[in-house]
């Protein structure tokens, strides 16, 4: 392809190990995007995920830089663009009070019916993020260690997905990260976000590029190569580190 006018990017696992802090190389390289063309991310995380991970990181970013910065928190239910002063609403699709509901409690009963409730998890295994309601089968604060030898072949999140989607035809349910399940909105997950973005940017889906960790079919990645953006897979924030390095020396 010719050079993007904006390059999006997964967050965990993909710009920063799952739940930490981008690495000062990822850093400088974002910087060194921002200055040349847009910039989003777009992930299952939370907002507040968002803004510790990646914006807190971008100390040398001007408010010019920053304009140029899409967040799309809860895989694009929800989209922030920097006014000059902060991050503020573009648009929300929260969940009613009876989606969330109806989430927790599908998501409960059947991970215990299918013994993957566990007993001592790393923090809160349910989180209710406005527009998105995660299960986290270790506990949100799990090791990265823990979380990749939880479900290595996908089959837990997948019995889980269909067991909790069959009880909630109204909602989105797909597997997240390593160890999660997230609910939306019907018809809303990375794809739509990545619609959004285009929409709201006037850059057509084409003219972007996207790198993720999951852009496997069924990972989570994979309805954004789906509808034709050009996606690049990645092994983790170093492989995005070289490949970003590799781009900027065509920009």
């Amino acid at each position: 392809m010719t050079a993007p006018a904006l390059v999006a990017f997964d967050l965990d696992d993909t710009l920063a190990p799952s739940k930490g802090l981008i690495d000062p190389r990822i850093a400088d390289l974002l910087l060194a995007l921002l200055r040349s063309v847009d910039v989003a991310i777009i992930s299952g995380g939370n907002e507040t995920q968002f803004r510790t991970q990646v914006v807190a990181r971008l100390g040398d970013a001007d408010a010019a830089d920053l304009a140029r910065l899409h967040l799309l928190p809860t895989c694009g239910t929800r989209y922030l663009r920097h006014d000059g002063a902060d991050f503020t609403s573009v648009y929300a699709h929260d969940l009613s009070a009876a989606e969330k509901r109806a989430a927790l409690t599908a998501l409960r009963e059947e991970a215990e019916r299918l013994g993957l409730w566990e007993a001592e998890p790393w923090g809160d295994i349910l989180e209710d993020r406005g527009s998105q309601i995660t299960f986290s089968a270790l506990g949100q604060r799990a090791p990265r260690e823990a979380k990749h030898d939880w479900d290595p072949t996908g089959a837990k999140r997948a019995a889980l997905r269909d067991a909790v989607a069959a009880r909630l035809p109204g909602l989105e349910v797909r597997s997240g990260g390593s160890t999660s399940i997230d609910i939306t909105q019907a018809g809303i997950d990375k794809a739509f976000g990545m619609r959004q973005l285009s929409t709201h940017t006037g850059i057509p889906l084409t003219d972007m590029l996207f790198y993720g960790d999951r852009l496997d079919e069924g990972g989570n990645d994979y309805p954004v190569l789906a509808i034709g953006v050009p996606s690049v897979a990645v092994e983790g924030w170093e492989d995005t580190a070289a490949k970003l390095e590799e781009l900027l020396r065509t920009l």
